[in-house]
């Protein structure tokens, strides 16, 4: 449990947060027993509940895994009162980390954002975690830009994975991104006395960045879709180009085929049998039938 403090407001951190934890925030606040519950248990959807004297969130911020090369969602459960705000979180979220040992660190940081309210404290918070997502998305922009560099370096076969990995990370990213809207929009529709009239201009603001985020993602899904469907033409051509050499092959083969099956079926009368030269005349046979082939296939423009 990590705690900073100014004048009446107060900020408890929960990281992984324990029995012990939660017996306390039981014992010295008048919260909710679902509120409670929700600090123990994940949940996959968003939600902001109103009780009689505090503000339930649950929101999930996307985090990047390294090695899974991924975007996954990072839950975090905020209970907002008059003097406290209250964050539980079971993984290590760095921007909310630093953000809070700023504020711990600093008295004019504590001035800055801990003076009017914990809804004020609340907004800079979700306002730090919307802003933290675009580094991420120009993660995601940069690596679109090396596939593109690679598809049409004719690097097709090993894009058809990198592209795959982006859209999973795109994918993850908007489901994450998705439902914050609405739970912003949510506080600043409720009517509540832990939310100042004041501030709901602040939470709007939230709306019209998320948006700016969203429309990102939506650009960022559209070109590694078309980027796709070039990859797969450009890796299409080259399985033809090959099919149509090993089709030629095979064509040529043909004749030659039944040129040495026809004298195979009896020996003794396969002309030039006496000619010392008999086998360069047969391979020069051979060779014109091949050409002959060819040429009138090229005629046709079969190949």
């Amino acid at each position: 449990m990590k705690v900073v403090t100014h004048e009446n407001i107060t900020w408890i951190d929960l990281e992984n947060p324990t029995i012990t934890d939660i017996k306390y925030i039981r014992e010295n606040f008048n919260v909710h027993p679902l509120a409670l519950e929700e600090f123990t248990i994940p949940t996959y959807r968003a939600r902001a509940t109103k009780f009689s004297n505090c503000l339930f969130l649950t929101i999930h911020i996307p985090l990047f895994d390294t090695k899974k090369r991924t975007t996954y969602a990072g839950e975090i459960d905020i209970l907002l009162t008059k003097t406290h705000l209250i964050t539980g979180h079971t993984q290590d979220i760095y921007q909310l980390s630093k953000f809070f040992n700023d504020l711990h660190d600093s008295e004019g940081k504590r001035r800055t954002y801990m003076l009017h309210s914990t809804a004020h404290l609340l907004y800079e918070v979700f306002k730090m975690l919307t802003e933290s997502c675009f580094p991420r998305l120009d993660h995601v922009i940069r690596h679109i830009d090396e596939i593109q560099e690679g598809i049409f370096g004719g690097d097709e076969r090993k894009m058809v994975r990198e592209i795959s990995v982006v859209k999973r990370d795109i994918l993850n990213f908007r489901r994450t991104l998705m439902p914050q809207r609405s739970i912003i929009e949510s506080i600043i529709s409720q009517s509540n006395n832990v939310v100042p009239k004041e501030i709901k201009i602040y939470y709007q603001d939230l709306i019209g960045t998320n948006i700016r985020l969203w429309n990102d993602l939506e650009s960022a899904k559209e070109t590694i879709t078309s980027l796709e469907k070039t990859n797969n033409a450009l890796l299409s051509e080259k399985i033809n180009q090959r099919m149509r050499i090993i089709t030629v092959f095979s064509v040529l083969w043909i004749p030659i085929t039944i040129y040495l099956s026809v004298f195979s079926l009896n020996i003794a009368s396969i002309p030039f049998r006496e000619n010392p030269y008999a086998l360069f005349i047969h391979l020069g046979a051979m060779l014109f039938i091949s050409l002959f082939t060819f040429t009138v296939f090229r005629l046709a423009r079969w190949i």
